[in-house]
């Protein structure tokens, strides 16, 4: 669901924002006006939340972003597969499995607690608590 829509020139560097339905986190945003009768333009530099894949967008001032909602759980580690956790929600106490990324590998043991993060359906442990 998303939260809200926003102007490229309202992105601040934190805010998480939907590219082709991905999530992104805001690195930069550097807006430029154009001429007399030009319109502004931004330069958007973005990394994927769950990918880490660096984008550089050029787009026009009034370009519209949605804003997901995002949404942050704890969980405990129940077993750990090769890329995934089997992890119990502490609220709901649900079992799951999510994947992790390589360099949380070492720090995820059963009986650990992590947060989980759901963002527009894409979810993954994000780090141990």
């Amino acid at each position: 669901m998303v939260l809200k829509i926003i102007e490229a020139t309202q992105a601040k560097t934190g805010h998480t924002i939907l590219i082709v339905n991905e999530p992104f986190t805001v690195r930069s945003n550097d807006v430029s006006k154009s001429g007399k009768h030009g319109a502004s333009k931004c330069r958007i530099e973005a990394i994927g939340v769950f990918t880490g894949k660096k984008k550089i967008l050029a787009v026009p001032g009034s370009e519209r972003f949605d804003v997901p909602n995002v949404e942050k759980r704890r969980a405990q580690v129940l077993s750990i597969g090769e890329k995934t956790a089997s992890v119990m929600d502490m609220e709901t106490y649900e079992t799951q499995e999510f994947p992790f990324s390589e360099d949380l590998r070492d720090q995820i043991e059963p009986d650990k607690q992590v947060e989980v993060w759901d963002i527009e359906g894409y979810k993954k442990i994000m780090r141990v608590i």
